[in-house]
């Protein structure tokens, strides 16, 4: 493609109750609050969540200022409805189960997945890059698994849980990852093969319909994009846009190299990788499974992923500030970071839940 390829972002928020810090099982009265401000809200398994989805943008400008504008409406619909939207990967304070969203299709996933499925109250962030075809979705597919976890641990925010510090930056991946096809997604060297394993988890009844593939890199199914699903939603619109960016220059430099040098991974590696991120997040270490250097810091991780993906970077004229947001938020904290700071003052989810209130609409 001779122009850089367009972005679109789908963002997951949390409702939660005002009084009691509870999620909010309400996501269809904020949805038609929502249409009054001339925002589509999508409904959510589970009906404590909501989810925004931007326009097609071309530039970060573009996207910043329509993923602002999609936060204050939803935020403000929320608030007619009684409620607050908040972008956490999941809720500080939580009932023992989420309520399922009154739909044909969440029902039977309710019925069908139990447990899983009424725990989800999970957030996350699911960045579209524009492909010409699903092979080149696959190709850039492959060439993003190892650099995921680093994404991951940029994106964390979700350390509080059931009223405790969960010892995780992201514990929102770690239960994620309980669905059968979800977390990073196998190596395929064709489409056909990656037809053949979803036709083989939905015949023997793994999943329900190809909708429930929800590993973290995957072929849009209905849009010509590319679409990494890896990130707990930001907790600012800044750290949205910067996550983006980096996937969409990831994307242009897997399609520029044509697959050149992917490797498969050892599965333990990138399960170790993975663990490794959501444990530590972006103040910690994550493994480097591209050089083999073992354990590094993720910041420094994430600087060996911009200097690799820099001509892209350049191409899109965003290189500067790439590197200008990421030393911000090393410095002053991401989702995960925040969310620990404002736990440590005193140990009450109130404190978690203001901060990130303040974050989503800044």
């Amino acid at each position: 493609m001779s122009d850089p390829p367009t972005v679109g972002v789908e963002e997951e928020f949390l409702l939660l109750d005002p009084q009691t810090n509870e999620p909010a099982p309400c996501n269809a009265e904020v949805a038609a609050q929502a249409e009054t401000h001339g925002i589509t809200l999508q409904l959510e398994l589970s009906s404590c969540q909501v989810e925004t989805t931007s326009s097609v943008a071309a530039t970060s400008a573009e996207l910043t200022g329509e993923l602002r504008r999609l936060r204050r409406g939803a935020a403000q619909a929320a608030e007619t409805a009684g409620v607050r939207l908040l972008a956490l990967g999941l809720p500080p304070v939580t009932p023992h189960q989420f309520p399922v969203t009154d739909t044909d299709r969440y029902r039977r996933i309710g019925e069908q997945f139990g447990m899983i499925a009424h725990e989800q109250g999970i957030c996350g962030c699911h960045v579209h890059v524009q492909v010409p075809d699903r092979a080149a979705a696959i190709q850039a597919s492959n060439w993003l698994r190892p650099w995921l976890p680093s994404l991951l641990a940029l994106s964390a925010n979700s350390a509080i849980y059931r009223n405790a510090n969960s010892g995780y930056a992201s514990w929102r991946s770690v239960l994620w990852r309980r669905w059968p096809a979800a977390g990073p997604p196998p190596f395929f060297t064709t489409p056909e093969e990656y037809d053949r394993t979803v036709r083989m988890l939905v015949g023997t009844g793994v999943i329900l319909d190809p909708d429930m593939i929800y590993w973290d890199v995957r072929p849009s199914a209905s849009l010509p994009t590319v679409e990494v699903r890896v990130a707990d939603v930001p907790a600012t619109v800044a750290e949205t846009v910067l996550l983006a960016t980096l996937i969409r220059a990831a994307v242009m430099t897997a399609l520029d190299e044509r697959g050149a040098g992917v490797d498969r991974l050892p599965p333990a590696a990138l399960r170790a990788a993975y663990w490794k991120a959501a444990h530590d997040g972006l103040s910690g270490r994550t493994l480097d499974l591209v050089d083999g250097r073992g354990a590094v810091p993720t910041r420094e991780q994430l600087g060996a992923l911009v200097r690799r993906v820099r001509p892209a970077l350049d191409a899109l004229g965003e290189h500067d500030r790439v590197v200008a947001e990421l030393d911000r938020v090393t410095a002053q904290g991401n989702g995960a970071m925040r969310q620990l700071k404002a736990w440590r003052k005193r140990g009450e989810a109130t404190d978690v839940i203001e901060a990130a209130a303040a974050a989503t609409l800044s």
